[in-house]
């Protein structure tokens, strides 16, 4: 019952992250760099502080006592995603959103799942446990699914394409090198998390319990930040927008420049919660807690295109497009139930 109790956090998380962008629709006369550094200072530094002082037991002496090696590689770490994310953003412009969505995420899946294992050289240990042909499989049957998801997501910006006659700036050569950087560097993540455990170790000797994994998004997310903010300040100094943070068009629009910033921190606050299940979750997954990342991956391609779904971003698709999603969509499903059956049988096997 852990297990499933675990997915259905994961899938909580996966939810808040899949429709956490959508806001950005609605604000007003703001770049990318303003409106990306304004939700990442919510969701990378304010938010995980907050949360850890919430549900952390003496906060201050468990950051006194965690090691600081532990810190440092989570900060490090963090900042590698930081990078990855924003390879992701500029990926974007060159394969489209699905494309990107597709080889990004597929690697970021397979990658943040199996590096920490491989890593501590446990990766051949777990595969002669009893369930772990089952988890492995639901890894590879993911990763396939979300390929055919990009696949389906392709079609439909081409049929769009075509419907609107629209020009496309598709240049694989340019948009691949981007998408296999931030791929792996988004997979890196799952290993800041990992790396970051021993400072969770310590939070669990003060109650932490359930919420230990909160204390390490105070390091991993403060990286991410770290070099979000580098990216996002050059733009600002090439760009000129600065004062986009007290104006907008040029003159006070105080009801439209609090509009933005509440959006901004709307979408911080669902990016941030998908960490905060996640940590609710990875702690119930039982044997095989490595494929917490390729669970939440998985979800997050799942709900996402559900959304596009509810959102009519389908329309106008052919009906081969379709059929294409369907088939993703239910490999994706697959994928989990195989993911969870996994996890159940290697639980039940440690008792």
């Amino acid at each position: 019952m852990s297990v499933i109790n675990g997915v259905l956090f994961h899938a909580i998380g996966a939810s808040a992250a899949s429709s956490c962008y959508t806001p950005q629709k609605k604000t007003q006369s703001w770049s990318w760099q303003t409106y990306w550094l304004a939700q990442a200072f919510v969701c990378w530094l304010l938010l995980p502080v907050i949360g850890a002082w919430i549900t952390i037991p003496q906060l201050w002496q468990v950051i006194l006592e965690a090691p600081k090696d532990a810190m440092y590689k989570s900060f490090i770490l963090g900042a590698a995603y930081g990078i990855g994310g924003t390879a992701f953003g500029l990926a974007i412009r060159y394969v489209g959103f699905s494309l990107n969505y597709a080889i990004a995420v597929g690697i970021s899946s397979v990658v943040g799942t199996l590096l920490p294992p491989l890593v501590h050289g446990e990766l051949g240990m777990i595969l002669n446990k009893t369930g772990s042909g089952w988890v492995m499989s639901g890894v590879a049957i993911g990763a396939l699914g979300i390929a055919i998801c990009g696949l389906a997501g392709r079609l439909k910006e081409k049929d769009l394409e075509i419907n609107k006659n629209l020009s496309s700036s598709f240049s694989l050569a340019k948009g691949l090198p981007l998408c296999l950087l931030a791929g792996i560097l988004s997979g890196v993540y799952g290993f800041a998390l990992d790396q970051g455990q021993p400072i969770a170790d310590v939070a669990v000797k003060y109650g932490a319990g359930r919420f230990q994994g909160n204390i390490i998004y105070i390091f991993s997310n403060a990286g991410a930040f770290f070099s979000t903010a580098i990216y996002c300040m050059y733009l600002h100094v090439k760009q000129n927008t600065f004062g986009e943070y007290k104006k907008i068009l040029g003159n006070e629009k105080s009801f439209a420049l609090s509009l933005n910033y509440l959006l901004a921190f709307l979408t911080g606050l669902m990016w941030y919660s998908q960490f905060f299940f996640y940590g609710l979750g990875h702690t119930l997954m039982g044997a095989y807690k490595f494929s917490s990342w390729a669970v939440h991956m998985i979800l997050l391609v799942l709900f996402s295109s559900i959304v596009g779904l509810v959102l009519k971003e389908w329309m106008g698709g052919k009906r081969r497009t379709k059929w294409v999603l369907a088939l993703a969509l239910t490999i994706l499903i697959l994928s989990i139930l195989i993911l969870t059956y996994g996890n159940y049988l290697g639980t039940e096997s440690a008792l």
